[in-house]
């Protein structure tokens, strides 16, 4: 019982990858698979991505808590955790960015992955330095956010593959919802992202 949170948190990237290849197969991206791929084919990979993301996600809670509860906190659990977010999120975001032009979501997605890059090289960077830069409590939300927002964008981008209704009157509400939540998301990723930088800084100083 011990090892099951570094299990979850495993699972975690396995499913972050699988989403990805997912999304890019169900995009004509995969060599070999483009000539091949019938409407029902790509209905199914799309479903397929958005249920991986949407379990991966849930792990992300789950291992948590598990590790709290079960008293199984562990330095390799700590390294794996944020990775997972990392790869779950990112991968999400490239994944969706596959599946065709989407011009409200571009520049949120793209501030997103800036500033997981950044904070990334800021951790290792004040690690060398014996710099820990802890997780805050609006870092936790933005993961949350974050996670929510994807889902939502996805099930939009991947709309007929669940045989939703095309009616306007609904699937223009949906979108909406979607990316508003995914900007709103970007904008706490970005002050989290200030506020690592600015502990950097004074640590480092």
């Amino acid at each position: 019982m011990k090892h099951l949170p570094n299990i979850l948190t495993s699972m975690r990237l396995v499913l972050a990858l699988f989403m990805f290849v997912a999304l890019a197969a169900a995009s004509g991206s995969v060599p070999g698979l483009a000539d091949r791929l019938t409407p029902e084919t790509q209905f199914g990979l799309e479903r397929w991505a958005v249920y991986a993301f949407v379990i991966a996600a849930v792990t992300d809670f789950f291992d948590g808590w598990l590790a709290r509860k079960l008293n199984a906190t562990s330095v390799w659990g700590a390294i794996l955790d944020p990775i997972g977010d990392k790869v779950l999120v990112c991968g999400a975001v490239l994944g969706l960015m596959a599946l065709g032009p989407q011009p409200m979501v571009v520049l949120p997605a793209g501030l997103i992955l800036f500033r997981e890059f950044t904070v990334s090289a800021l951790r290792e960077v004040g690690a060398g330095k014996g710099v820990k830069l802890p997780v805050t409590m609006l870092a936790k939300w933005k993961t949350t956010v974050q996670l929510t927002a994807l889902a939502l964008e996805l099930i939009v981008a991947a709309w007929g593959a669940f045989s939703l209704p095309e009616d306007p009157a609904i699937r223009g509400p949906a979108t909406l919802a979607a990316h508003g939540l995914f900007w709103i998301a970007a904008i706490i990723t970005l002050v989290t992202g200030a506020q690592y930088w600015e502990q950097t800084r004074k640590a480092l100083s």
